[in-house]
């Protein structure tokens, strides 16, 4: 039995797309392959809030569900426990959310974290609420 792992797609038909065509693929190659049991394990996508975030002040006040050691890495790890999403929050205004069984846990996390986010805001400028669904990428 092959299982396979399809990585880059951008949406959850085109990985499971890609999948069916690598189990024909090693169908003509003479293996005893089967498309079945096809599952997405894990949606990452990526958006930009376009406003700078003060990471440390959002790490003191979430402490239980952040990390943030910006000697080791640059970014902000929030760890949803409820959704089971770990979002990777950056200074710069971008985050990357992963962890994620289908799309729509994506948006329920970025709901989520959105008002945390424009608490943190580093800069007074009022910013309009940036859909995540024009951003997601899915791989």
């Amino acid at each position: 039995m092959f299982l396979q792992v399809c990585t880059g797609a951008k949406s959850e038909q085109q990985s499971k797309l890609a999948a069916r065509k690598y189990a024909r693929i090693f169908q003509k190659l003479g293996f005893d392959a089967k498309f079945q049991d096809f599952k997405i394990q894990n949606i990452v996508g990526s958006c930009d809030v376009k406003f700078p975030i003060r990471l440390e002040g959002l790490t003191y006040s979430h402490g239980a569900f952040c990390r943030y050691e910006p000697e080791l890495f640059p970014g902000l790890i929030y760890r949803m426990k409820q959704l089971k999403i770990v979002l990777l929050i950056f200074v710069s205004g971008k985050i990357v959310l992963t962890g994620a069984k289908v799309r729509d846990e994506t948006y329920t996390a970025f709901e989520n974290i959105y008002p945390a986010l424009t608490e943190f805001r580093k800069t007074q400028q009022t910013t309009e609420w940036y859909s995540l669904k024009s951003h997601v990428v899915c791989v």
